[in-house]
């Protein structure tokens, strides 16, 4: 699946996921894996938006930009951050499918980690054993 390009940050992606299955199994696993090395997937919390911008800020704090002894810049100085970064969050998900929906808890959400300042679209391969 193709997402479209998203801003820098941390965006729920799990209405876009679940639209992409047409025949859920009564029960099984969703696994996900994101095709880039400069974003990642994670789970955490769905309701409340300042969990996102904390999360931006705790990776960033982490893992600065301006890191005087990084030599992989040709890209530009969020290059190689990015994917120090999502090697940290990293790249797959296994999500528990019961009763023809994700298993997730109540304040889960699934999370595109957009890492770059001007990413293209992000692919997303999805996986259902049942």
């Amino acid at each position: 699946m193709q997402l479209p390009p998203m801003s820098r940050g941390y965006h729920l992606i799990t209405r876009h996921i679940e639209a992409e299955i047409d025949h859920w199994p009564r029960a099984g696993l969703l696994y996900v894996f994101i095709q880039h090395t400069s974003a990642a997937i994670t789970i955490n919390e769905n309701a409340d938006p300042s969990v996102r911008t904390d999360f931006e800020s705790v990776f960033n704090h982490i893992v600065p930009e301006d890191l005087p002894f990084l030599t992989h810049t040709l890209e530009g100085p969020d290059d190689m951050p990015a994917h120090i970064k999502a090697a940290m969050i990293g790249h797959s998900l296994t999500i528990p499918i019961s009763r023809q929906r994700l298993n997730l808890g109540t304040w889960q959400g699934i999370y595109l980690c957009e890492f770059r300042d001007h990413a293209s679209s992000r692919r997303l391969v999805l996986t259902i054993q049942s």
